[in-house]
């Protein structure tokens, strides 16, 4: 229990297993439209290969109004076990590449939920749930993914953010970014993610207290695996993890970091104070 909040692992456990699958014909217009976020010229089309990240854009759910709760999310208690804290987050995700998947075809997602555990913050409880999600095309394998979600206590006033751990100097590559309210907005759009902690300042600053919009946590992912596709263009990745540390908001300029490392790359992202945001490893096929 918590703040009153009784978490029933047992019956959230019941979860576990449950599977969901979905169908659809990959078009090229969601790529495209991503590349002009990105700010790509090399906009993949019908019959190329989807980089890794961009079916993100795909199998999205569509919930009505009834169906979505006041933070803009589907309401719980779905495919997803419905956990009655609060606030939710992508935490962290780890990919696999067997094959790309290619545009212009149809496409088959199976997810299964694998876990759901609870745990103990400084800020009270925190339930994790892990979803594995299975990619294929032409009944061949294309990506194997987890997906680790986190949800969490609400805070009952503005409170500092925790130190954050210190950006590494030795970056071999970086890029400086506003992440602006048009550039959370659009990917918003793009994955049809109605969490209003991303466009809805008055939302995200008086309900769940946080500085500014927060940038989605997959963004930052795509940015950071963006930034080692232009350095390394004729590579092609094997594998991709990352990990969110601490929130990026609007209201500040975000350098995207990277160097080679061991087969790969280490990639992160730092804030103006020089802390940690996001962590990622990737590895070259």
């Amino acid at each position: 229990m918590s703040d009153g909040v009784t978490i029933d692992l047992d019956h959230l456990r019941q979860w576990v297993g449950r599977s969901a699958t979905q169908e659809q014909h990959l078009e090229p217009f969601a790529a495209r439209a991503l590349a002009g976020l990105l700010d790509r010229t090399d906009a993949p089309g019908e019959g190329d290969a989807l980089p890794l990240l961009w079916h993100w854009l795909y199998f999205l759910e569509a919930p009505s109004r009834a169906g979505t709760g006041v933070d803009g999310h589907p309401k719980r208690g779905g495919f997803l076990p419905p956990v009655p804290l609060p606030r939710r987050m992508w935490a962290a995700g780890e990919l696999t590449l067997h094959r790309p998947l290619r545009l212009g075809r149809s496409a088959r997602k199976t997810s299964t939920v694998r876990s759901v555990d609870l745990k103990q913050g400084k800020a009270g409880a925190l339930v994790f749930v892990t979803v594995a999600h299975e990619l294929a095309q032409d009944d061949r394998a294309c990506i194997s993914e987890l997906q680790h979600i986190v949800y969490r206590e609400a805070p009952a006033a503005p409170a500092p953010l925790p130190p954050g751990e210190t950006a590494p100097t030795a970056a071999e590559w970086s890029r400086e970014l506003l992440p602006d309210t048009p550039l959370l907005f659009r990917y918003s759009a793009l994955t049809y993610n109605g969490h209003r902690i991303h466009y809805d300042r008055d939302y995200a600053t008086q309900v769940e207290f946080y500085p500014g919009l927060v940038v989605h946590g997959p963004l930052l992912a795509t940015l950071l695996l963006d930034l080692a596709a232009r350095e390394k263009a004729d590579a092609a990745v094997a594998h991709f993890s990352f990990r969110a540390q601490r929130p990026a908001f609007d209201t500040d300029a975000l350098r995207l970091c990277g160097r080679p490392d061991d087969g790969g790359a280490a990639l992160w992202t730092a804030d103006p104070s020089g802390a940690i945001g996001m962590t990622a490893q990737l590895r070259w096929r």
